[in-house]
């Protein structure tokens, strides 16, 4: 077996002897060619990972809209009519009344549109008392004087009080305090916004508004 493959490489000729050096450097190459690209990739690659930030390195996301330099409040702060308060601004109320020698009924209301406070004079008419309700609400929703909401509902600028079943009818204010509507005053009988806007400077001593003036 030996004697056989000598005689076989013996046998080869010098041409046979070149092709295989060729086919042995031409594999070489390759190798080197191959190793050369793999090593380029690998440097490559780690100057790209060394270069891109991760993301715990990159900057934070800005904050939402309306969170910016502010911390939002869950809750806000709300101004109440107090018992006492209600009661003197129907005393005050009364008092105007009987000066001027009229007879009403008057209610108050809070910020919610809850009745805190009613009362009728002497001789005031049955329904007085829930027209001034009636009227106080209407001041309430609309944050105004009621007679400014009858002339903008009879000039037909806004018709929204008749479908939303309000009373627009002269005779209530809104409660105004630090530009906050803390309640309304509705007054039934004449005069009624006068009435309650002499209720309202008594009690609250200049300190409150009501769009009456």
């Amino acid at each position: 077996m030996a004697l056989s493959l000598r005689n076989d490489r013996d046998n080869r000729g010098p041409n046979d002897c070149t092709i295989m050096h060729r086919k042995i450097e031409e594999a070489d190459v390759k190798n080197v060619f191959i190793t050369a690209g793999t090593t380029a990739g690998m440097v490559v690659g780690l100057m790209l990972s060394s270069a891109m930030p991760s993301r715990a390195q990159q900057s934070p996301r800005p904050a939402a809209a309306g969170q910016a330099g502010t911390e939002m409040k869950p809750t806000r702060e709300i101004k109440v009519i107090s018992s006492a308060g209600a009661r003197a601004l129907v005393d005050a109320c009364s008092a105007w009344a009987e000066q001027n020698k009229h007879v009403v009924a008057m209610a108050v209301l809070d910020w919610g549109g809850n009745l805190i406070e009613s009362h009728a004079m002497e001789g005031a008419a049955a329904n007085s008392i829930d027209t001034a309700l009636l009227k106080a609400k209407s001041a309430l929703r609309w944050r105004r004087p009621t007679s400014e909401t009858n002339r903008i509902f009879r000039s037909g600028e806004n018709l929204a009080p008749q479908f939303m079943h309000d009373f627009p009818q002269p005779g209530a204010l809104p409660i105004v305090v630090d530009g906050q509507v803390i309640g309304a005053m509705g007054v039934s009988g004449a005069d009624g916004e006068k009435c309650a806007q002499a209720g309202i400077d008594a009690v609250f001593k200049g300190q409150a508004g009501s769009g009456g003036k």
